[in-house]
């Protein structure tokens, strides 16, 4: 079955430049009818309010004979956001698929970092992907279908020198996405994560210039477009670069039970190798899978 989104309503965050540029434009080539959203403002956040870079992406996909309509809103702003929403059900009647890609950078170390610096990053990528995903969600609840999209990086699945405000944010989304898609199932809602490598604004200044041309946006953008197709699993973080595509998830090692008797600091260093045995890890599909096996292990060992 070849992937279209043919009568399908999408709206992208931060599609003014980069990544979400090229998702709004694929999206669009394939038959959906979209909301570019871009608050026009600089990579750390500061400016804002032009829709310049909206409304060039806008005119691509007419002359592409597509359609499209430009938002300008501050995807932090909870209110700005609700007036998007109405924006694209006035123009369009629905809405079916959101990805959340708006971000901003304010990279220091931890020790140097304001936290207005910390909190605006959060703001914009947690906050904001929770407010667009919040406007959409009963929309799509009431059509029995949707399809949302969070953006996270490697630096918050991984670690990154200087980046604990996105990294943070970033990791927050994750579990965003681990909830909703708990939430929305049953109501056709399927909610999944992109981690990108891609040379956009966010990145040309932290990434060599060869690995830049090594790794364009066009190639992450399918994975996206898989995320949100009607063919989408749920709750799949989706790492993607370079057109190499991988699945990250969050597993547990086995777990081990220490009687009362000997339970202290002391015992858990004496097992910590036991304990933090990865060959015998395995994911949780929610939050009750991993408490049944705490309790189950407990249960036996006071049996023992």
């Amino acid at each position: 079955m070849t992937i279209r989104f043919d009568g399908r309503v999408a709206i992208v965050t931060g599609a003014g430049n980069g990544l979400g540029r090229i998702h709004a434009l694929e999206l669009a080539r394939l038959g959906a009818k979209v909301v570019i959203n871009d608050f026009g403002g600089s990579r750390d956040g500061k400016g804002g309010a032009s829709s310049d870079a909206a409304l060039a992406v806008v005119e691509e996909i007419r002359k592409a004979g597509g359609e499209a309509i430009a938002n300008g809103a501050n995807v932090a702003d909870f209110e700005q956001v609700q007036a998007m929403a109405a924006q694209a059900m006035e123009a369009f009647g629905r809405i079916d698929i959101l990805i959340n890609n708006a971000g901003i950078l304010r990279d220091k170390t931890f020790s140097k970092m304001e936290m207005a610096d910390f909190k605006a990053v959060m703001d914009v990528h947690l906050t904001g992907s929770a407010n667009c995903t919040k406007v959409v969600w009963d929309i799509m609840r009431e059509q029995n279908y949707g399809r949302i999209l969070m953006t996270t990086s490697a630096a918050a699945l991984f670690g990154n020198f200087g980046q604990a405000n996105y990294g943070a944010a970033k990791m927050a989304v994750v579990g965003l996405m681990n909830m909703l898609s708990i939430e929305g199932s049953k109501y056709g809602i399927r909610v999944n994560t992109l981690a990108p490598i891609a040379a956009t604004r966010m990145t040309s200044d932290v990434m060599p210039e060869p690995l830049l041309k090594a790794i364009r946006p066009e190639q992450v953008t399918p994975g996206a477009l898989y995320l949100v197709s009607e063919q989408a699993p749920t709750k799949l973080i989706l790492g993607a670069g370079g057109g190499v595509f991988s699945t990250i998830r969050m597993e547990e090692t086995t777990p081990v039970y220490i009687a009362d008797k000997e339970l202290s600091a002391d015992a858990i260093a004496a097992r910590f190798d036991q304990i933090a045995d990865w060959s015998t890890a395995v994911p949780r599909e929610e939050a009750n899978q991993q408490v049944a096996v705490f309790v189950e292990t407990a249960m036996k060992g006071l049996k023992v």
